[in-house]
């Protein structure tokens, strides 16, 4: 990890000059994101129907949530089971119909979890909801390359606010689809692994499962 954390304070903007020739931006190029306007936001969901399912995945068992234009949830279960995660989704579109339907989210599990599936001509939609700095947040961990770290101080130097470290974590924290925006991607700068809503443990078998695919020739 501090090895990786060594070179990374311009890394992001590395990720960037890449081209479309870089495999750094593999998971950049997998998920077209989306913000909802701020009519939206304000709305709360209403007249929007969000469609959920729990499914299994290569770190434990997640709950994805959809709509018609995009992924707008995916977190992991943890020790309080399945309700609090649906607590969760429910208080983040409070005037959203959400309706149990897994048939409908199961086809994005492979589109998730297969990276043989990332395919930059049929990107995966994600709708997201938030602040405008959550938003800029959000995108800059798409730029973080697959089987990389950096730290929380790189992304606030990123987006131009090198003193909102720890607004970044916050924002960070609250990334509604997790693993597909990859916040799992950033530690601390002592090359600790810092807080993840999924537990250490799961980010810690994220990091080395990306690790394993950079390495492929």
């Amino acid at each position: 990890m501090k090895h990786l954390l060594e070179d990374s304070a311009n890394l992001l903007d590395a990720a960037y000059d890449a081209g479309l020739s870089g495999p750094g931006r593999l998971h950049d190029l997998f998920v077209a994101c989306e913000a909802v306007t701020p009519g939206e936001f304000k709305a709360r969901g209403r007249g929007l129907t969000i469609t959920y399912g729990f499914h299994d995945s290569p770190f434990g068992e997640c709950l994805i949530a959809r709509t018609d234009r995009g992924v707008c949830w995916l977190s992991f279960v943890r020790k309080g089971g399945r309700k609090p995660l649906l607590e969760e989704l429910a208080g983040a579109w409070k005037n959203a119909r959400i309706v149990a339907d897994p048939a409908a989210t199961r086809p994005l599990v492979a589109r998730i979890y297969d990276p043989g599936r990332w395919k930059s001509d049929r990107p995966l939609p994600v709708l997201v909801k938030g602040t405008n700095f959550q938003i800029k947040v959000w995108e800059a961990l798409l730029r973080i390359p697959v089987g990389t770290v950096v730290s929380y101080e790189d992304v606030a130097l990123y987006i131009g606010f090198p003193k909102a470290v720890r607004a970044v974590g916050n924002a960070v924290g609250k990334n509604p689809v997790s693993f597909v925006i990859p916040c799992h991607r950033v530690v601390r700068k002592t090359a600790e692994f810092g807080n993840y809503g999924g537990g250490p443990a799961r980010k810690k078998a994220m990091l080395g499962w990306e690790a394993s695919l950079a390495a492929r020739p």
